[in-house]
Formats: structure tokens, C-alpha cells, sequence
């Protein structure tokens, strides 16, 4: 599970070698942010999507139980 600060810098850069790797990922799209709204909108909506799935923390926390 992948969450942090700066969505288009640090967490997709993170996301990007994990997937290299052959990392199964989530990524916890309200446990993250970007200095723009459109800067992590961009992010998880087109390129989060082709290396991991997209949840919520609220959906994270529920199949955790």
C-alpha cells in the first residue's frame, strides 16, 4: 500500500520501481496529496491505474477486518 506526500514525485516515482519489481499495488488515493489538485488527480487517474489498484482509506481499513 503506497500513500505519502507528493503524488506526482515521490509516490510515483516509488510506484513505478515497485512495479519494475513485480509489486502487487494499492495505492490509498486520500493518503496522499500534491502541491496541485490536478498534479495528483493527473496521477491517479492515468497512470496509478495501469500499475496498481486505486482505494480508499475507508476501503483499505474494511478488507482489513
Amino acid at each position: 500500500m503506497l500513500g505519502g506526500i507528493s503524488t506526482n514525485i515521490g509516490v510515483d516515482t516509488t510506484a513505478r520501481e515497485a512495479y519494475q519489481h513485480g509489486y502487487n499495488q494499492i495505492f490509498v488515493e486520500d493518503a496522499m496529496t500534491a502541491v496541485t489538485k490536478e498534479e495528483h488527480d493527473y496521477v491517479c487517474k492515468y497512470i496509478f491505474p495501469r500499475i496498481g489498484s486505486i482505494r480508499t482509506s475507508e476501503e483499505v481499513i474494511s478488507a482489513l477486518k
